[in-house]
């Protein structure tokens, strides 16, 4: 008869953690006050509330799934929390700042990056740090490609099919997919360089191998 699990505690990395804390409040309150008055968060037309109720829901799932699930056995995973989190952050700050019309290139950044992210979160929640990279880069594609065309769809059905943007919208999502697929392959490449390099080892201390 084997042992129960016991609980893997890490030091709280309090650099990500306040980085953490403070997008998600400040990312509260840019979509709160977008809710109010679309224009002022530039998201007139943009579903400002379906965005606010979906980020909201995105930034605070991986406390609660470690609430309900890990935090008797883990330490809360803040790396990977911080990761999801700027992903919500960066696109209301974004938009706040009109930056997706003043600067042409950074829609496509930000599809690359923010599914870059959402897939690294992903990887460090659920594979442990011996994975290949094979399996890591397989990891970050089943979720990364699939969170990309989530995202298309949502994104089509809440507000491109009922503006102008709906003449080009084939040629963006393709775009934006293969923007999505890259960022994803590259996360999965640097995670697996920072786990060989012995870094990046106490992000998911519920996959440790600890009696």
């Amino acid at each position: 008869m084997t042992d129960a699990p016991l609980a893997v505690r890490y030091p709280t990395p309090s650099l990500a953690r306040g980085l953490d804390i403070f997008a998600k409040g400040t990312m509260l309150l840019l979509l709160v006050m977008a809710t109010i008055n679309p224009e002022w968060g530039n998201l007139e037309g943009k579903a400002a509330n379906a965005r606010t109720v979906g980020y909201s829901l995105l930034a605070f799932s991986v406390p609660a799934i470690w609430y309900f699930f890990w935090r008797e056995r883990a330490s809360f995973p803040w790396v990977a929390d911080l990761l999801v989190t700027i992903t919500c952050f960066s696109d209301t700050l974004g938009n706040r700042l009109d930056l997706y019309d003043v600067l042409w290139w950074f829609d496509d950044w930000m599809h690359f990056v923010n599914t870059g992210l959402l897939a690294a979160a992903f990887i460090l929640l659920t594979l442990h740090r011996s994975a290949t990279l094979g399996r890591t880069i397989e990891r970050a594609l089943a979720f990364g490609v699939t969170a990309a065309l989530a995202w298309e769809i949502a994104e089509y059905f809440a507000f491109v099919s009922k503006s102008s943007e709906r003449a080009g919208a084939y040629d963006d999502t393709l775009g934006d997919l293969a923007l999505g697929t890259f960022g994803v392959v590259m996360a999965a490449l640097l995670v697996h360089m920072m786990w060989q390099q012995g870094r990046l080892r106490d992000t998911a201390p519920q996959l440790a191998h600890t009696h």
